[in-house]
């Protein structure tokens, strides 16, 4: 009798593996988000600090104006460019070398004895600021998979908000404390240590990834990109305490030209098969452009919402920086517990959490022109605590899922110049918004100081809000709902060795 061997069929190809996720991920994303903290922490903080800078450092109305607003513009104009140089160095390198840089930054705001000294060390910070957040982001859309990345993606924008009001909040604390006789340092000297500690974390857990692809930097597209939102950004933070002077109206006219020159220099350059700092297929996404859209006009809404009620609450109500920094805090709260929740609800519901979130921030603002019309010159602080809640709960939904929105499906090689054009965007929209707003506020208030003319004018930016409110939950009902996350595909099963028949 023979034996027969039983032929094997030949086994099914395996499926290809997923890339194994960096098991240190989840550690990682906290010490990123503490450099996105500090960053928008000292993007409003000052203003609170502002009447002690006034007194301590003899800072004119000018100086004071580009103590708080240049680093909002050298921040702003220099975040595409930072994401292109995350891309060409390696984005855990230049988060490093940018968060250590911000830190030193920081330390000569604290250290500096006149007006012109602190001028130049916060124009210095805002560049290093422009250095280290956009590889916050390219490190989280890069380190995290699809299936994570909204969620991820929902703290950073957390971590935006939060900052945000923190530097009302935490800021009015820290100067009504005076720790160690310091001040108003105290503000700029508590990055110190923060900073170190994050390089120190950021140095062990971040990958050590080389890049395989260098582009180039693109002077002339890194030059016109930076100009041309200096010269729109300038005018625009500092112009209304000017009297808005012919200069600035020059400035605003002259930067269409020149964003429009840079744009049709980076499309040639890509054409030609170069390297553009911008890469301009990103705007060919619809989602990504509609997400760009409700990012400006809810950071628009909310930033200047922000800045004209710190004015109605001190000058209006003669509040100190503490008490209006408490009077924020019930905002905050929402916002962060909001802000929570809604990166369980975007994984499922995707735009219409932001839908949601702008149509209840518009809610709140609503309720609060209608408290200010029925108290008029007697409103409180107690009065306005509901109303700014509900829009703090509102926003709280909104903005993380409007990070997710628009980088979640970005490709990992775009995540530096997507980060960039993200984070630029929102920090001009803000500028925008807090100048465009302010000036509204301003011309509605006059000469006056009483608290009903504080109201009546607050009235009139609380209008404007409510529209931009509107229409971008009118554009973000166009945005997608996510996939469902595909099953994960089982193991083939094991091969038996053939059996002698």
């Amino acid at each position: 009798m023979t034996n027969k061997i039983e032929a094997a069929e030949p086994p099914a190809p395996a499926p290809l593996a997923e890339p194994v996720p960096d098991p240190r991920r989840w550690w990682m994303l906290p010490v990123l988000l503490t450099a996105m903290f500090m960053a928008q922490f000292d993007l409003f903080v000052v203003n609170v600090a502002a009447e002690s800078l006034a007194i301590e450092l003899h800072a004119t109305q000018a100086a004071l104006v580009l103590i708080i607003g240049g680093y909002a513009f050298t921040y702003a104009s220099g975040l595409v460019t930072g994401g292109r140089l995350g891309d060409i160095f390696g984005h855990r390198r230049m988060f490093l070398w940018g968060t250590l840089a911000f830190t030193a930054a920081s330390l000569l705001c604290g250290l500096a004895q006149s007006a012109g000294e602190l001028v130049a060390a916060r124009l210095l910070q805002g560049i290093t600021g422009a250095a280290m957040v956009p590889q916050v982001l390219a490190l989280i859309t890069a380190v995290f998979q699809p299936a994570e990345r909204t969620k991820a993606l929902g703290w950073f924008g957390v971590t935006m908000g939060i900052g945000a009001v923190a530097g009302q909040v935490v800021g009015g604390g820290l100067l009504d404390l005076n720790l160690f006789g310091l001040g108003w340092r105290v503000v700029f000297l508590v990055n110190v240590p923060i900073g170190l500690i994050t390089v120190l974390l950021a140095s062990r857990l971040l990958p050590r990834h080389e890049v395989t692809k260098r582009p180039k930097l693109d002077p002339l597209g890194a030059v016109g990109i930076s100009a041309g939102l200096a010269l729109a950004l300038i005018p625009l933070v500092i112009g209304r305490e000017e009297g808005w002077p012919l200069w600035g109206w020059v400035c605003l006219v002259l930067s269409v030209p020149v964003i429009v020159a840079t744009l049709v220099w980076e499309r040639n350059l890509g054409r030609q098969g170069g390297q553009p700092l911008l890469n301009l297929d990103l705007f060919t996404d619809q989602t990504f452009n509609r997400g760009l859209l409700v990012n400006i006009g809810a950071f628009g809404a909310f930033h200047s919402f922000l800045f004209t009620l710190t004015l109605v609450l001190q000058g209006g109500i003669g509040l100190t920086p503490l008490q209006a920094g408490l009077t924020f805090c019930p905002l905050g709260v929402a916002f962060a517990t909001a802000s929570i929740i809604a990166q369980r609800l975007v994984r499922k519901y995707g735009g219409l959490v932001i839908v949601a979130g702008m149509l209840i921030a518009a809610t709140g603002l609503a309720a609060l022109y209608i408290v200010l019309t029925a108290s008029g010159g007697h409103t409180s602080a107690l009065r306005v605590v509901v109303p700014i809640t509900i829009v703090g709960l509102g926003n709280g939904l909104a903005v993380p899922a409007l990070i997710g929105a628009v980088l979640a499906g970005v490709r990992p090689q775009h995540a530096g110049a997507a980060a960039g054009v993200l984070t630029t965007s929102q920090q001009f929209a803000s500028a925008t918004g807090i100048a465009v707003l302010g000036t509204v506020f301003f011309v509605a208030l006059g000469s006056a100081t009483t608290l009903s003319a504080y109201a009546g004018a607050l009235r009139w930016e609380i209008a404007f809000s409510f529209a931009l409110c509107l229409v971008s939950a009118l554009v973000a009902r166009r945005l997608p709902r996510p996939k469902p996350a595909d099953p994960p595909v089982p193991a083939p099963p094991a091969q038996t060795p053939a059996r002698a028949a």
